[in-house]
């Protein structure tokens, strides 16, 4: 229930956000008209057209953030009609005779002498229906929660629910606006009798503030001038109640959506559970149904009933997941030792980004990482919900009897981890394997271990639904091209330089000679990048403090920091060979077409 408020205040509070500012003057454009006939249609057309995007956005993943774009740009166009038709009302009434008629056909009710009642109605619920299309994209970190939570459990009915209290407090601001509003325009009128100028000023404030919108100035200019900004307020509120559920404070922007880096060196989705010591291993719970997968690789599809007898290890990765590829060479080392005394291992692979649904990209992650396991394609995350898993990476060990007996989430503890894979053999029959020790792993690149002593910089997103510590002067623009300066940032801070476009998920680079720049602390730097278009490369440069990394630099360049993009995954641009300090870090993409996306440490 407290759930439900909160989402509540946060729809009420996004009246008051910064790109929503433009929005406005749509709403108080009806506020001289009737409330039932005017206003009314215009909630419910904005409401019921924010319920379908941010639905769409649930269940349908990354192809509704473009359908969206398109519904944008028609929103932006109907509302410019508008902005005209308020300023020259000869015009506006030639074009709504249409309307008026219609209205009048389907109502029947015709006052003698009066307006057809649906001569407003049916314009204010279009123009609803723009504002929805328009409101949908500016929410903020409490609409993170709900879709990601959908994203990552599937819609449900709670889902539906949590939009619906969203929509409701955002109509609710709405009203009071159009009432109070009202109320304005009546005196107005009453002691000026100006009621025509009124008008066409708002006529002139919606052209305003559609350009504002269609150069990105809603998002920027007004973000940084606004003294009305919610998203920290929000994101304050979320934070209070994650804590008081019991659950870690949010380190990453957990509540808004980004899994968080977390002392066990998990991706963080929710609640962490305690593992179970490996000298006592009750029953968890029962190994859940592996139906669902998009494609198996590796193996026929694998089923609950055909891994009866056997002993079951589960790990939940993504490949471009530095935690995950860290803890690879373990699994793989098991199951390779193991393979022949009853255990299966199973790679389920749940992508975060949207590149890493493309089943090409995860086979040849696969080759290349030389896994020979069964690898579960679980784009729909029907296994992840099936497990009700919340982590990258996260093992679950299953007994021979399809009990989940332990896990562990993140990275470490591979010495306990491998004992109870040797119990579970010889409880299921097995000759006791502990004799023979346990793995060694030499690894190497991107799979050695992190050094955790010290690196104090953490997992840092560039896309704004998860950015934090973004230090380039003015702030970030959205969806929208925009000339940057990297500024000086502080430790743990970066920035942008050149001409990037910041999207939800990455940030493209729209012209040559761009960079991102990061204060970091730590024995290695990755980036999560990947080229815009297939098949294109885009060559880079590394420094480290203005100098050219030496022994310093990553597996992915050479030691003149020179490097290419060729493909979506994670590059190791530094391990530093002597002390870790403090150090500026700095990539230079010579051209453009690049797509950055989070930054690990390790």
């Amino acid at each position: 229930m407290i759930l439900f408020v909160l989402v509540y205040f946060g729809g009420v509070l996004t009246i008051v956000s910064p790109c929503n500012l433009p929005v406005l003057p749509f709403v108080f454009a009806r506020a001289d008209r009737p409330f039932v006939s005017s206003g009314l249609p215009l909630l419910v057309g904005m409401a019921a057209t924010f319920a379908v995007v941010a639905s769409l956005a649930a269940v349908g993943g990354g192809w509704v953030v473009e359908a969206n774009q398109y519904g944008r740009l028609a929103a932006l166009a109907l509302l410019a009609l508008f902005g005209v038709t308020l300023l020259f009302p000869s015009l506006s009434d030639r074009m709504t005779r249409p309307l008026v008629a219609l209205g009048a056909r389907l109502s029947q009710a015709v006052d003698q002498g009066g307006e057809p009642s649906g001569s407003t109605i049916l314009p204010s619920l279009l123009l609803g229906v723009a504002t929805g299309l328009l409101w949908a994209p500016c929410a903020g970190p409490v609409l993170g929660l709900i879709l990601t939570g959908a994203a990552l459990h599937g819609a449900n009915l709670q889902t539906s629910l949590l939009l619906a209290a969203y929509a409701a407090g955002a109509a609710t601001s709405l009203a009071l606006a159009l009432l109070v509003g009202g109320r304005v325009f009546t005196a107005m009128k009453r002691s000026l009798g100006v009621g025509q100028w009124v008008r066409r000023g708002l006529g002139a404030a919606v052209l305003v503030a559609v350009v504002a919108i269609m150069f990105g100035f809603d998002t920027g200019f007004l973000t940084r001038v606004s003294l009305g900004s919610t998203a920290s307020l929000e994101q304050d509120l979320l934070d209070r109640f994650h804590t008081a559920q019991g659950a870690e404070p949010s380190t990453g922007g957990v509540m808004s959506g980004s899994p968080a880096m977390m002392s066990s060196n998990a991706h963080l989705a929710g609640p962490a559970n305690s593992a179970a010591h490996p000298e006592q291993l009750p029953i968890e719970d029962t190994l859940p149904s592996l139906s669902g997968v998009v494609e198996w690789l590796n193996s026929p599809p694998l089923t609950v009933e055909g891994l009866e007898a056997k002993v079951v290890l589960v790990d939940f990765w993504t490949y471009s997941c530095i935690n995950c590829l860290r803890e690879i060479p373990y699994v793989r080392a098991w199951a390779e030792k193991y393979k022949d005394r009853g255990l299966v291992v199973i790679g389920v692979h749940t992508p975060e980004f949207a590149f890493e649904r493309n089943v090409d990209n995860v086979k040849k992650a696969v080759s290349e990482l030389k896994i020979g396991y069964p690898v579960a394609i679980d784009n729909d995350y029907a296994v992840w919900r099936a497990f009700e898993n919340q982590y990258w990476p996260a093992l679950y060990f299953i007994d021979a009897q399809g009990h989940v007996r332990h896990h562990h989430f993140g990275e470490g503890e591979y010495d306990q981890s491998e004992r109870v894979i040797q119990q579970l053999l010889v409880e299921a029959g097995k000759p006791d394997v502990s004799a023979g020790g346990l793995v060694t792993v030499n690894a190497s690149g991107a799979e050695a271990a992190a050094d955790t002593k010290d690196a104090q910089s953490p997992e840092t997103y560039i896309g704004y639904n998860r950015a934090e510590h973004f230090a380039s002067p003015g702030g970030k623009v959205q969806d929208a091209p925009h000339i940057y300066l990297a500024g000086t940032p502080r430790l743990n801070e970066w920035g942008l330089s050149g001409d990037w476009t910041i999207g939800g998920e990455h940030a493209d680079l729209d012209a040559k000679d761009g960079s991102i720049v990061y204060r970091f602390h730590a024995r290695d730097v990755h980036l999560v990048l990947g080229p815009a278009l297939d098949g294109a490369a885009v060559p880079f440069r590394v420094t480290i403090d203005g100098a050219p990394p030496g022994d310093s630099h990553g597996a992915d360049v050479d030691d003149e920091g020179r490097g290419v993009v060729t493909e979506q995954r994670l590059y190791q641009l530094v391990r530093q060979s002597g002390a870790i300090a403090d150090h500026t870090f700095e990539i230079h993409f010579l051209d453009p077409g690049v797509q950055a996306y989070a930054f690990t440490f390790g």
